[in-house]
């Protein structure tokens, strides 16, 4: 991550990654993700995009797909502009193919019921898996936005950024971030995996421990588990039965050497250890 990606990132709202994944690992995720892009999920709304596919439980089903997820660079940015023990709150393969049309202009915390302007508790990523370009229907997006308040969209000038990018490349936004899918005017589909990433103690989007089998999610890396969920927000919130839910992956995990009964969640806590989110930079 460069200090200049956190400055864009932080002043317009969001940032573009060029090219930071290679060829082979975007035709493996095209590989794994085939089966099915094949009509099996189509949208179901003007949302979803009636001209959409939509791919969930990702984890499950394209495994290379978690080298996304846990991107060094992506999670670099994140680290730096979302509370700790942060959580993968949803994570989707969207393909819009021919004649899908422009979404509304939404942001993706829409759902935290806080009046705006207010602090971002979601952050966003989208892979390019196939090129964007203005006309098979990138990300537009309202650089600034994510400081607006709850006034309209509609009437107010902006200026509108379209995320043209090169496949392996990735734009991150913050989750007060204005910006929609565009309209796909070709005669090819065009191909994209968004992680979105919300903070420790807000509920996912995606449950993912539903979702992703134990077995499938046992086979992650740590960093890669502790997004879907097998964490703990200080002192103790996402704990099972009392204890670490990594414990439910692996018996034998031992939380930094305290017992079974993890006596971290108690004992070596103290308030105000865990850092506020007003503390991130602006």
């Amino acid at each position: 991550m460069t200090a200049g990606a956190l400055d864009h990132l932080l002043a317009q709202g969001y940032v573009i990654l060029a090219e930071v994944i290679g060829p082979d690992t975007v035709a493996e995720v095209r590989r794994q993700l085939d089966p099915y892009l094949q009509g099996r999920y189509p949208g179901r709304n003007d949302f979803e995009g009636l001209h959409s596919e939509r791919v969930y439980g990702l984890l499950d089903k394209a495994p290379v797909v978690a080298e996304l997820v846990a991107h060094p660079q992506v999670l670099a940015l994140l680290d730096q502009v979302m509370e700790p023990q942060y959580l993968l709150s949803a994570c989707l393969a969207i393909q819009l193919n021919p004649g899908e049309t422009c979404q509304t202009w939404h942001y993706d915390d829409a759902f935290v019921s806080m009046p705006k302007p207010r602090p971002w508790y979601f952050a966003s990523a989208i892979w390019a898996i196939d090129e964007f370009t203005a006309d098979n229907g990138a990300t537009e997006i309202i650089p600034g936005s994510h400081r607006w308040g709850d006034e309209a969209v509609e009437g107010r000038p902006a200026e509108t950024v379209v995320a043209e990018m090169p496949p392996g490349s990735v734009v991150v936004f913050l989750g007060t971030t204005l910006h929609r899918g565009g309209a796909n005017h070709t005669t090819v589909k065009r191909l994209a995996i968004s992680p979105q990433y919300g903070a420790p103690w807000a509920r996912p989007q995606e449950t993912f421990m539903l979702s992703v089998r134990r077995e499938m999610a046992a086979r992650y890396p740590v960093r890669v588990q502790e997004l879907l969920g097998y964490s703990i927000h200080p002192p103790f919130m996402g704990h099972a039965d009392g204890r670490h839910p990594r414990k439910h992956l692996d018996p034998d995990f031992r939380d930094d050497g305290i017992s079974t009964r993890s006596a971290t969640f108690w004992e070596d806590w103290e308030v105000g250890t865990a850092r506020p989110q007003g503390s991130r930079p602006r």
